[in-house]
């Protein structure tokens, strides 16, 4: 028994394909990480369906989890470092330059003109090079094969003007360079407006979007495994906590080692937010914490906080129970849970 991805292929390939048919732009397939809950061997054999030219990959150690199921190009996001140990010759490889320094030893180490795509650094400041250094790279950019120019917009905020300002900054300092620019967080508008405005080719890299943007065809089920009633005192779990009340206990597939209630921190940006998390803060701290499983229309409570491989969930008496086999509906984040089976129906 397992924790269970079930997937409506019809719908949610008809999605996959009406995403990637945007006037003007390229879109770019990403995978990484966890493949989105899919795993990126599924993703990349499925973007390779669609007729991708380019897959994007978030690092290197990942790239041998794809390039057996997708034939095209491949875009490491993760900017190379000097440490990295992959083949920089491979021809199949484009790879992410976001410092002068790095740029200059990858030409060093030679085999051949390395695919390469220049991070421009934008107000996410993570990885890039700051626009007013672009010069420090132009004469180096004929030693390899120069793809264009990369810019990773931050989710919030003007996106577009951001990015009509770094491109104009990009094409005026290196007017050689090939026109075309590797996007991320526009929408496909806003992509297709800014290859009119410069003349560029835009490639559109989209990850959650793409494989994530049809969420009706999804569906996680985790399976009922047992269920024990339960008396008010009676001890339970672990921890041993004491039951307030009868009820039932309900043992279900899905755990930590899923990924199940594990959660990245939540920006938290209004007084609603605020209220929220308080809220929330104060019943964890109680030892009352609401888990993803849902049953009989509502989301239910766990008993105690999730194992590697199950959750123990409470159900008040006056609920019938569920029964081992059947399955149970949960919310999750799929770029954080990895599932034991997925069917495509």
């Amino acid at each position: 028994m397992s924790l269970h991805l079930y997937v409506d292929s019809g719908r949610w390939r008809s999605h996959l394909r009406r995403f990637m048919e945007p006037a003007g732009t390229t879109i770019v397939p990403v995978t990484k990480g966890n493949g989105y809950g899919f795993g990126n061997a599924t993703l990349a054999a499925e973007a390779a369906a669609l007729g991708a030219g380019t897959l994007a990959v978030g690092t290197y150690e990942e790239i041998s989890d794809v390039q057996k199921e997708f034939p095209g190009d491949l875009l490491v996001l993760s900017p190379w470092r000097p440490w990295h140990e992959f083949a920089v010759d491979d021809e199949r490889v484009v790879h992410t330059i976001s410092r002068v320094t790095d740029l200059h030893t990858l030409i060093e180490r030679g085999g051949g003109r390395p695919r390469v795509v220049i991070e421009v650094l934008t107000s996410m400041r993570r990885h890039g090079i700051d626009p007013a250094h672009l010069t420090a790279v132009a004469d180096a950019l004929q030693h390899v094969s120069f793809e264009g120019f990369a810019l990773h917009l931050p989710l919030v905020g003007d996106h577009l003007a951001e990015a009509d300002r770094l491109s104009r900054q990009a094409f005026d300092t290196v007017p050689a360079s090939p026109r075309t620019l590797w996007v991320s967080h526009l929408s496909a508008a806003a992509a297709g407006s800014l290859a009119k405005h410069h003349d560029a080719e835009i490639r559109l890299r989209v990850g959650s979007a793409l494989w994530l943007g049809e969420r009706g065809a999804l569906r996680a089920r985790g399976t009922v495994l047992d269920v024990h009633p339960v008396r008010r005192g009676d001890r339970v779990g672990y921890r041993q906590r004491r039951a307030r009340r009868p009820g039932s206990l309900v043992i279900v597939s899905g755990g930590t080692a899923h990924g199940v209630a594990l959660e990245a921190p939540s920006p938290v940006t209004g007084t609603r937010q605020r209220a929220v998390a308080v809220a929330k803060g104060g019943l964890e701290a109680a030892g009352q914490v609401l888990s993803p499983f849902q049953f009989a229309g509502r989301q239910r409570w766990f008993a105690e906080p999730p194992h590697m491989q199950c959750s123990m969930i409470w159900l008040p008496d006056d609920i019938t129970p569920p029964a081992p086999g059947d399955e149970l509906d949960l919310d999750v984040r799929f770029t954080t849970t990895t599932f034991d089976h997925i069917s495509w129906a």
